[in-house]
């Protein structure tokens, strides 16, 4: 289903994630992954607490919906995500056949699902999905620019 409404409480449920990365450290961003109507699994960010560079928080939720299922395939899967998600993060849910990816923020610096490139749609994937952005993205980019601004302080 792609209800706004239904977007919206699903990216709320995100920006709780996100906020739990706040206090460990962690860039705020939150995903979770839906399959018909349930949560399948909810991640923030834990690259620095795990020292691993592909510790995003959309890799994580997609890793622990496919151990949920029982197998990688994530088709008919939604990923909702507080910042548009980078070249590897897209590059998953092509690889996991995600149905849909539904994000906050759009990221300039980074953001492969629409603004420095898109591989949701390219031509050359064997898969494509639909991206729905801007789901409450100015709270999503408030909780970054509060984040990063805290951070700036400190130092």
């Amino acid at each position: 289903m792609n209800s706004p409404e239904l977007h919206r409480s699903y990216m709320a449920v995100a920006l709780a994630q996100a906020r739990l990365a706040v206090p460990i450290g962690e860039v705020p961003v939150g995903a979770i992954v839906v399959r018909d109507g349930a949560i399948l699994s909810v991640a923030h960010n834990r690259r620095e607490t795990g020292a691993d560079p592909t510790a995003h928080a959309e890799l994580l939720a997609m890793r622990e919906a496919a151990l949920a299922q029982g197998h990688w395939r994530l088709d008919g899967c939604t990923v909702y995500v507080t910042l548009e998600p980078c070249a590897m993060c897209a590059g998953a849910m092509v690889n996991a056949r995600v149905r849909m990816c539904v994000y906050g923020a759009a990221d300039p610096k980074g953001g492969f699902l629409g603004t420095l490139g898109d591989l949701s749609q390219h031509p050359a994937l064997n898969h494509r999905f639909e991206v729905v952005p801007g789901v409450e993205a100015e709270e999503c980019a408030a909780l970054l620019r509060s984040f990063f601004q805290d951070l700036r302080r400190r130092r």
